[in-house]
């Protein structure tokens, strides 16, 4: 019996562990093959290629829920003998309508290992296979569910053992620690497995090890991270005994219990740039938190972050849409986090995964969502539909301007004079005025900031200046002459030859300036005297100030 393990990942650069660890529990079944495809790949190729097998088992989530349905549509006409079976988390809940397409035969509920291995062994005969939803004609029938897999079975599990190892260094390397989390946060998977669980310790440790040696980003799925303060020493001591120069470490952990020991070790111990942790702060409005049943002190939480931040690359998280968080609410949020200058921050929408109690008591809050994936929120009680968009388009500037490090230095000093949540939404409206927010240049990006700056703060001229600043350090080679010009010629030449740079190497452009730029990039201050900072170019790195000279 031919059987196929598959995805279809998000990316290219994502690698999908549930498959791997499925086939190598099962890999003495004969027949059994895994393969992974991507959401943009063509669907009539992914198609042809698994209607080969007998059996297709997809891996199912919120972001390649709709292109598995319409691959699994063509399977069926391909090869109408070619039974479908799928799991994950998008099938796991409110499974029904699921089932009841005609190119879906089988679905596996909750965790996986137990009842796939079960199923490969009672093949055609499917009635006792746990944690399983199969039809007869007309009848869909419900399985008994698995009891919990004991994870000690992945003793001796390498998921990544049947990959060319030259194809782990461009790609993100997942790895688990654990299942489950303590935490009960309403529109959150996770908070449905309160039970934490841990992999065998040596297994991690083999797992990472060979991950260390032949990958490069290596990103850790446990939904917190640092719940255990010994064990969370232990692997990161692990790591620094054996990564290589150029591994990158990613961690979720939830910053308000990070245990003193382990700020302690990491400031004594972790290089700068080795670790990132990922944090999810959502919300500051209390009243929003515990309506979803989420606690986070975020004193606490800004605390940790402003201790670890010289040495931690952090990622932090908001959400937009919560019960009782209303416009306001979430301005001051985003303004209080972004505070913080996190080298990113998302700022995410409020979706009604299935199986989560948000999704469950929407009426209660007047939420309307999109039906389908990746079921968003369209309005509520609190934001209308307005609101929401006008909050995309803040999104949208965070992204293009702050995540993407296109304006880093406009947008610290609008967040220390002015409010950084209204600036990002009228330079988002003035974009959506302008350009396709889709499609658009680097020359535009700056462009459409300039104009808008130049409209609306025409009586703070550094505002001007900077986003200017931040075009030109944006390249790595000298760039088209844009929003402020150069000093003269001969002014240039003096300084060259005073400072004694090497114009045959690199390449200068020197900025005027109303302001010290070296006390704004160190302190965050302005000091209203004239300067005129020198920008290097090499053609390889991003340019750099190298200097700012004071009239």
């Amino acid at each position: 019996m031919q059987v196929l393990l598959t995805t279809l990942n998000a990316k290219y650069i994502h690698m999908n562990l549930a498959i791997r660890l499925l086939y190598e529990l099962n890999k003495e079944h004969e027949g059994l093959d895994w393969k992974e495809f991507t959401i943009k790949e063509d669907k009539n190729g992914i198609a042809e290629e698994c209607s080969k097998y007998a059996i297709v088992a997809f891996s199912c989530y919120i972001w390649n829920i709709t292109q598995t349905l319409e691959v699994a549509k063509k399977i069926k006409v391909l090869n109408p003998n070619c039974k479908i079976l799928l799991g994950g988390p998008e099938v796991s809940y409110d499974w029904k309508d699921v089932i009841a397409l005609a190119e879906v035969d089988y679905i596996i509920i909750g965790e996986g290992e137990t009842p796939f291995t079960e199923f490969l062994n009672s093949y055609p005969n499917v009635e006792s296979v746990s944690s399983l939803v199969w039809k007869k004609e007309t009848a869909v029938f419900e399985n008994k569910m698995a009891p919990m897999f004991e994870l000690k079975n992945f003793e001796n599990i390498n998921p990544y053992i049947n990959d060319k190892p030259t194809e782990l260094l461009n790609k993100v390397c997942y790895i688990e620690t654990s299942r489950g989390c303590p935490y009960k946060c309403e529109f959150c998977l996770a908070s449905l497995d309160n039970k934490v669980r841990y992999l065998p310790t040596d297994n991690i440790k083999s797992n990472l090890l060979y991950l260390m040696q032949h990958g490069r980003t290596i990103k850790f799925l446990d939904r917190t991270f640092n719940i255990k303060k010994d064990f969370t020493i232990d692997i990161f001591k692990f790591i620094l005994e054996n990564h290589r120069p150029e591994n990158v470490f990613q961690f979720e952990i939830t910053a308000d219990i990070v245990h003193p020991d382990i700020i302690k070790f990491i400031d004594e111990h972790v290089p700068k740039g080795l670790f990132r942790f990922e944090i999810g702060i959502q919300t500051v409005n209390q009243k929003a938190n515990l309506e979803v049943s989420r606690k986070q002190n975020f004193d606490k939480t800004k605390g940790i972050i402003q201790q670890l931040d010289k040495k931690i690359e952090m990622h932090l998280d908001l959400i937009v849409g919560l019960p009782l968080d209303y416009w306001e609410d979430i301005k001051f949020s985003f303004e209080e986090v972004f505070k913080l200058y996190a080298p990113e921050l998302q700022l995410g929408f409020l979706k009604f995964l299935k199986g989560t109690p948000v999704r469950e008591k929407y009426e209660k809050y007047g939420f309307k969502f999109d039906p389908n994936p990746p079921y968003q929120i369209i309005e509520s009680n609190y934001l209308s539909a307005e609101q929401l968009h006008q909050i995309t388009l803040v999104e949208h500037s965070l992204e293009v301007y702050w995540n993407k490090k296109r304006a880093p230095h406009t947008l610290k000093y609008i967040t220390t004079n002015y409010s950084i949540f209204d600036f990002l939404l009228g330079l988002g409206l003035h974009f959506e005025s302008k350009r396709d927010l889709h499609k658009f240049s680097l020359n535009d990006i700056f462009e459409i900031m300039t104009e808008y700056v130049s409209e609306k703060f025409s009586d703070d001229p550094i505002i001007n200046q900077l986003v200017a600043v931040d075009y030109y350090l944006h390249h790595k080679v000298k760039p088209q002459t844009l929003f402020i010009e150069e000093i003269e010629r001969m002014q240039k030449s003096k300084i060259i030859e005073d400072k004694k740079l090497n114009h045959h190497k690199f390449r200068y452009i020197m900025l005027p300036l109303q302001f010290n730029f070296n006390a704004f990039e160190k302190e965050n201050i302005i000091e209203n005297k004239n300067s005129t900072i020198i920008i290097q170019y090499d053609g390889v790195n991003k340019a750099k100030v190298i200097a700012d000279v004071a009239e």
